[in-house]
């Protein structure tokens, strides 16, 4: 019994830790609207990079904007299917149906992989001159895709994480799915690649 109690603890110690490691929100503290407290003030531009829920990232995006977080939208993603629009291209169009003005949206739309949006991004940092973002992915994504742009971005540039906490994908109860363990072991084991000095 006692074994049986200890292996239900270190299940639960296991899926408490992945949820919260790659999961990091550097909003959790704050407001629905900025304020002018730590990293709960405005930014220059939200970032939703495609890939996975590409919907539920680019509506994330797009309440965080309606809600004052900052005055331009960067949506990167190359096309999953080469004879169609690009992944950022389909978000923007996501975006001006929910009436986000066409102006305030930038977009890249060559990246591939994570380590492609944040090399790509910090070329449209570096010609908007944006110093502050708030960067939006699935939860699942959220620590690689954050470390991945701390890397690349310049010192000066502040990132602050902000996942979807629920997708098609990944939601509180991801451990009772198969899906759910691969995503989280997957990117666990990406995030070791990364500090390891390889790339994805």
């Amino acid at each position: 019994m006692k074994g049986l109690i200890a292996i239900f603890i270190a299940l639960a110690v296991i899926i408490f830790g992945l949820s919260s490691y790659l999961a990091p929100d550097g909003l959790s503290d704050c407001d629905s609207q900025p304020t002018e407290q730590g990293d709960c003030k405005k930014v220059d531009a939200i970032v939703a990079v495609s890939g996975g829920d590409t919907q539920a990232r680019t509506r994330m995006a797009i309440q965080l904007y309606k809600n004052g977080w900052a005055d331009k939208l960067v949506f990167s993603g190359a096309a999953l299917d080469k004879t169609g629009p690009s992944n950022a291209e389909a978000m923007r169009r996501q975006a001006i149906a929910a009436d986000i003005p066409d102006h305030v949206i930038i977009i890249e739309e060559t990246a591939e992989t994570t380590k492609q949006n944040a090399e790509n991004a910090k070329d449209v940092f570096d010609k908007n001159g944006i110093q502050s973002v708030i960067l939006v992915t699935s939860a699942y994504h959220q620590r690689r895709a954050g470390l991945e742009f701390a890397k690349r971005a310049s010192n000066e540039i502040k990132i602050v994480n902000h996942p979807v906490k629920s997708d098609n994908q990944w939601s509180d109860l991801w451990w009772l799915t198969p899906g759910g363990w691969w995503l989280a072991s997957s990117e666990f084991f990406k995030i070791i690649v990364f500090y390891m000095g390889g790339t994805r």
